[in-house]
């Protein structure tokens, strides 16, 4: 027997990064798991796939009620899905702003509300949200992406409140700057790739990007009844970089 044995859960964004090391873990761990992602390619035959875009509120309802038809209930949502965006508040027009916005806070919304009737019927009801250690320490030229980060761990604390006297769970993941696609991604339109990985290395303070499987852990940790009496919680997995200082 393990912690999630029978329990159903939806991983958003679950194709790649902390989404895929995620979907595998709670999988691995007894849950039934259902990943939801623009493109499902390449996600293992043991989890069940379905495209979806969280901007899109037509897909997100009709996934979550295939998701219930397949496995007959559901009980855990990881809202993983997100996009970033660089530059300083000069940078980005009003539709890259919207964009963000629309994925990285509506999406959770759209999610989370096309789930709560199910998980009102669940008695291990819980919801994680992938946020950011943006959303409480000022980065540079990340003002779009912190901006939605932000709001993330608002939207977290406040559907916390809302929804405790119901049985429902909520925390969220706060990242330091992981090794992931996106991450990867921006490293190579860097001009000097080496110089621009040492220099997020060097502001965390264990010296090393945080991986996915560690942010995976914590969500797990989060959605599982080891956290039974934990709601309302920012959980970082930063190698320390908003609340050490080394020197």
């Amino acid at each position: 027997m393990t912690e999630f044995d029978g329990a159903v859960a939806i991983v958003t964004g679950g194709a790649s990064g902390i989404g895929a090391a995620t979907a595998v873990l709670l999988a691995a761990r007894g849950a039934r798991v259902a990943v939801l992602d623009r493109d499902v390619t390449g996600v293992p035959g043991s989890l069940f796939a379905l495209t979806c875009d969280v901007s899109d509120s037509v897909q997100v309802d009709a996934a979550v009620s295939r998701v219930v038809h397949h496995f007959g209930a559901l009980d855990i949502v990881i809202n993983n899905a997100g996009i970033g965006a660089v530059g300083d508040i000069a940078a980005n027009e009003d539709d890259e702003w919207h964009r963000v916005l629309d994925v990285n806070v509506v999406g959770i919304a759209r999610v989370t509300r096309a789930a709560l009737p199910h998980l009102r019927r669940s008695t291990r009801a819980a919801v994680v949200n992938t946020c950011s250690v943006a959303g409480w320490i000022g980065l540079p030229q990340r003002v779009v992406y912190s901006a939605s980060k932000g709001a993330v761990a608002a939207l977290t604390l406040a559907m916390a409140a809302d929804h405790v006297r119901e049985g429902i769970r909520v925390n969220a993941v706060m990242p330091g700057t992981a090794d992931t696609p996106w991450v990867g991604r921006l490293l190579d339109a860097a001009d000097d790739r080496e110089a621009a990985s040492a220099a997020l290395r060097a502001r965390q303070p264990m010296g090393r990007l945080v991986s996915a499987d560690e942010v995976a852990q914590a969500i797990a940790y989060l959605a599982s009844p080891a956290s039974s009496s934990t709601t309302g919680t920012l959980l970082a997995v930063d190698g320390g970089m908003a609340g050490v200082r080394p020197s």
